[in-house]
């Protein structure tokens, strides 16, 4: 006989259906009121209910449960947890990809924290809605001592692994760490299956009781209730219309489980006590499954477990569970573009995390509720929900706004607490505040683990003074060492209220150098005998060894750099290796592509109707094309170049390129006036770089590194990918390596819309093409923000060096991200 084990939870979605701070307060009060439930069952107060369990979805919903309850809901939440009639997650929230690796295993480790506080191991964990996680998350959960993990995931606009669902494997993670997963059905399949009285629904399933599901009260498989009936006579209708749905479609549901091969003796499903998200506990659940026991008598039982009980009986199966390794690739994970503003400060607050580690690794400098409070917003941003239900369909709404803006203030809030938990540090290391009359003395460190030569950004703001004299705007600015008095190669020019002045030093990893700056002026010139400038004064005539910088071409000694008039920049020639690093045929380096889609009349359903494309056939999409090139500085350490294009959807599309003469550097700025629409659209960069290799590429995930199309569970999504510090191209005798310090959405090979092709973990094809920087999209239909309009500017890097091994290459990436720290001592 058949056992169905049925796991009642509440699913969580921060801002999906109710402002945030009210989610908070219900899965407070849920708890509350399962509590409430179990002791009228103790009690005898509650007849007919017996065997109710509840489960909580996930850590932050027992936190906020203890942040409100009384001493004595506490003592009775953790005696229901010891008998087994609550059970605990050791998961922390349905998170998207954005999450770091840092910040994630210290959300995760607070459950974990509390199974030890408690003395009651937290085994299990669980997911809802979310299609995936990166590969590193293995690692996050077993290192906190969860083993077993169930994952609901929502298949609109994303799909199941392995392709079937309802099936366990064990997943071994990058440290060789394995955790049994049950990949199962949607979250609210028990309501399909009419488990909860009064909240059923039809979504995944298709049937001739799909219509009457959704139209009230019935009688017979026909009827409708005719004249006045008493509330009473209603509920007993509708109560006996849904027992025999839910009859119907568990029989339908466990025949074709037996026809399909499903080798196990019992069936999760999850279950809702409304059908909605952020559903409140229904006791009657437990009525309705005693009612279907005595339907089903000898042919399925019926009950109520938690995480725990439905894993003990998958680990004592005799069944055969396969093992699978790599990336579970997130096909949620696209809603991050947007909000490309709010993201941008998430990614620059959990970089300002990084460096507090590094900076105080034994948490002794810094203060330590700051550190948490930045931990915990970063992790309220990553959660998946991505806006109010009707984001798209009405983004005027007034809610659709406050929900948006409290949103974004996670980040904000999170970037705020870092920040001031990293000057708190930086003061220990010798920062001092602003004076009127300081000493323009700078101390530069290097927190990160590997040896650098890199330029290091310090500000003098307009009304200081230098050595006792005002700044000089004509002045040419120097920097020397305090030790040794050694003049350092530094560039400067003049930003909003300050002067911007790069230094170039080398430094060890842990190392301080310590410099100040003069002012100092050109001596008088004369005209030169040899042709490389007119009276024009335009440098554009090659000549000797002189290096041209001019709106055709610019030279260093690491790159020669050229720009079309259509594509842009059309070829960035590495002068070291000797080789082009611009795909021959590709998009111009760094060129915009827009798509746009022809919406009629109804914003939603041409979203709806892409499926797992983010685009259709009747997608325009337009290429940038340059329209000017200026050259805005030309210093001893680097050249400053602008690059404007015409791109549809834009009003403006420009480039500010810094192409160090040096080194093999090149520092990019993207900036955007995106114009207002509602169709659906999408905003990519083209990366098309390649080596003198097969470009082997690796991006960084969540605690991992993976090679795209290869390294990923099968069936998974390969379009697109939530990356941290960028992407590495192998190469044979250098490495390129692309920094996306802004934009964490990546995409690979040609744009437009085909047929969807799911990972067979084999596709060096997709891991070698072009890869594009997807910035922003509007997509979803229900809760992406609708309005991408308005000032971005996404930056990235170029950088070219042969590295040691592929932790390495990702070691220089996040130091390029996270730069070296300066300051006035």
């Amino acid at each position: 006989m058949k056992k169905m084990l049925v796991i009642h939870h509440s699913h969580t979605d921060i801002g999906y259906t109710e402002p945030q701070e009210r989610i908070e307060l219900y899965h407070a009060t849920f708890i509350t009121q399962v509590i409430r439930i179990l002791d009228d069952l103790h009690a005898g107060r509650l007849a007919g209910c017996e065997g109710f369990k509840w489960q909580c979805e996930n850590h932050w919903q027992v936190e906020n449960f203890y942040s409100c309850a009384t001493e004595e809901q506490k003592r009775s939440f953790e005696n229901y947890i010891r008998s087994g009639e609550i059970g605990l997650s050791g998961n922390y929230l349905n998170m998207t990809e954005l999450i770091d690796a840092d910040i994630l295993d210290s959300r995760i480790a607070k459950a974990a924290a509390y199974a030890e506080r408690i003395a009651y191991p937290i085994q299990s964990g669980m997911s809802a809605d979310v299609n995936g996680y990166a590969w590193g998350y293995v690692d996050a959960l077993h290192d906190n001592g969860v083993v077993n993990m169930y994952c609901a995931l929502h298949s609109h606009h994303g799909m199941f692994p392995l392709s079937m669902k309802q099936t366990p494997f064990y997943w071994k993670g990058p440290k060789g760490n394995s955790i049994l997963m049950w990949s199962g059905e949607h979250y609210h399949f028990g309501n399909e299956l009419f488990l909860a009285p009064f909240a059923g629904t039809s979504y995944m399933i298709y049937d001739e009781i799909r219509d009457m599901a959704h139209h009230g009260p019935l009688i017979g498989t026909g009827g409708r209730i005719e004249g006045f009936c008493s509330v009473e006579a209603q509920r007993a209708a509708q109560e006996k219309l849904e027992l025999e749905f839910a009859q119907i479609r568990i029989r339908r549901y466990v025949e074709n489980l037996e026809n399909e091969g499903y080798p196990f003796d019992f069936i999760p499903v999850l279950v809702s006590g409304c059908i909605t998200d952020n559903a409140p506990p229904q006791a009657l659940i437990a009525g309705r499954i005693r009612d279907l026991n005595q339907l089903f008598e000898g042919e399925l039982e019926i009950s109520m477990v938690t995480l725990d009980h439905f894993f003990h009986a998958v680990r004592n199966s005799s069944v055969e569970i396969p093992t699978y390794s790599g990336d579970w690739t997130d096909w949620w994970a696209d809603g991050v573009a947007s909000t490309p503003l709010a993201t941008k400060v998430c990614r620059e607050a959990q970089r300002k995390y990084s460096l507090c580690r590094k900076l105080d690794s034994e948490r002794e400098r810094g203060d330590a509720a700051l550190v948490e409070a930045a931990a915990e917003y970063v992790m309220l941003f990553c959660e998946h929900t991505w806006g109010y239900t009707s984001s798209v369909v009405e983004p005027w709404n007034s809610l659709v706004a406050s929900l948006e803006k409290k949103k974004d203030a996670y980040a904000a809030n999170a970037h705020t607490a870092i920040s001031k938990n990293l000057d708190t540090i930086l003061k220990t290391f010798g920062e001092k505040p602003i004076e009127a009359s300081r000493k323009q003395i700078y101390r530069a460190i290097n927190p990160h683990s590997v040896p650098v030569r890199m330029p290091i950004k310090v500000y003098v703001r307009f009304w200081e003074n230098i050595d006792g004299m005002p700044v000089d705007l004509a002045a040419i600015i120097e920097a020397y060492t305090v030790e040794g008095d050694e003049l350092l190669p530094s560039q400067s020019h003049s930003v909003i209220r300050a002067i911007e002045l790069e230094v170039m030093l080398d430094l060890q990893p842990g190392e301080a150098k310590d410099f100040y700056i003069r002012q100092g002026y050109r001596k008088g010139g004369t005209a030169l005998n040899h042709a490389f400038k007119g009276a024009d004064g335009v440098e554009d005539v090659v000549k000797g060894s002189r290096y041209c910088v001019s709106p055709c071409m610019v030279e260093t000694d690491t790159f020669k750099v050229l720009f079309d008039q259509e594509t842009g920049i059309s070829s960035i020639y590495d002068k070291v290796h000797d080789h082009e690093l611009v795909a021959s045929g590709s998009a111009g380096a760094f060129s915009g592509i827009h798509e746009i889609t022809p919406m009629g009349r109804n914003p939603k359903e041409v979203r709806k109707a892409m499926g797992r494309n983010r685009s259709s056939i009747a997608t325009r999409r337009s290429v940038s094309r340059l329209s000017d090139v200026e050259i805005l500085d030309n210093g001893g350490l680097y050249v400053h170049v602008k690059i404007s294009y015409e791109l549809a959807g834009c009003r403006f599309y420009s480039l500010y390129l810094k192409i160090y003469r040096h080194i093999s550097y090149i520092d990019v700025r993207v900036v955007v006036h995106k114009e207002t629409t509602w169709e659906p659209e999408n905003l990519y960069v083209a990366l098309p770089f390649v080596t003198d290799g097969d470009n082997e590429t690796y991006v960084e995930k969540t605690g991992c590194f993976i090679r795209p199309g290869i390294d990923q569970l099968p069936g998974t999504c390969q379009d697109f990918y939530v990356i941290q510090s960028g992407l590495y191209r192998k190469g044979k005798r250098f490495d390129v390596l692309i920094g996306t310090k802004d934009a964490p959405l990546l995409s690979f090979g040609e744009r437009g819309v085909k047929p969807v092709e799911l990972c067979d973990c084999s596709n060096t094809a997709l891991n070698r093409s072009t890869p594009y920087s997807w910035v922003m999209n509007n997509f979803w239909e229900v809760n992406f923000k609708a309005d991408l309009g308005g000032f971005h500017e996404f930056r990235y890097s170029l950088f070219v060096g042969k590295q040691e091994d592929v932790s390495a290459a990702f070691a220089i990436l996040n130091t390029i991200n996270e730069e070296l720290l300066g300051f006035n001592i």
